[in-house]
């Protein structure tokens, strides 16, 4: 559903105005996440933050900030200016698109699901079998050779 607002401008009569949000439900040409959509501005500031492994204080300090401006971006108390929001994102490693709209690709979290963690001990576990094969072999076919 996109939702049309009609501005009054001296210079025209009329000028319709789309919210980018609204527009971006049909555009198939960047990848969204319709649950980082409903999140607030805050909200995908400190997801942000989390992922990165950032406390609140030390994000501050990166930024050049009050740790209290940064309280007031993520309660939604405030909102930073573009120059802020556009250093936010490169320290967050995120886009600015997509901490303002939710638009793009969140944050990735430097945490390992559990199941990511249980794939990646029995991957583990069948290379260190291969390995002790390969030892063995190696092993085989030089006493073959000194023998």
């Amino acid at each position: 559903m996109t939702q049309v607002y009609n501005r009054n401008l001296p210079s025209q009569a009329e000028t319709t105005v789309y919210l980018a949000a609204d527009s971006a439900e049909n555009d198939e040409s960047m990848p969204m996440s319709t649950n980082n959509i409903d999140y607030t501005l805050g909200e995908r500031v400190c997801k942000a933050r989390d992922a990165a492994g950032l406390s609140t204080a030390q994000l501050a300090r990166r930024l050049g900030i009050k740790t209290a401006t940064l309280q007031s971006w993520e309660s939604d108390r405030s909102e930073p200016r573009s120059n802020k929001l556009v250093l936010l994102a490169g320290v967050l490693n995120v886009s600015p698109t997509w901490l303002l709209v939710g638009r793009g690709t969140p944050p990735f979290s430097e945490e390992p699901a559990a199941a990511d963690l249980d794939s990646m001990r029995v991957a583990l576990d069948r290379v260190q079998r291969q390995a002790q094969a390969l030892a063995d072999e190696i092993a085989v076919l030089q006493e073959r050779l000194n023998g």
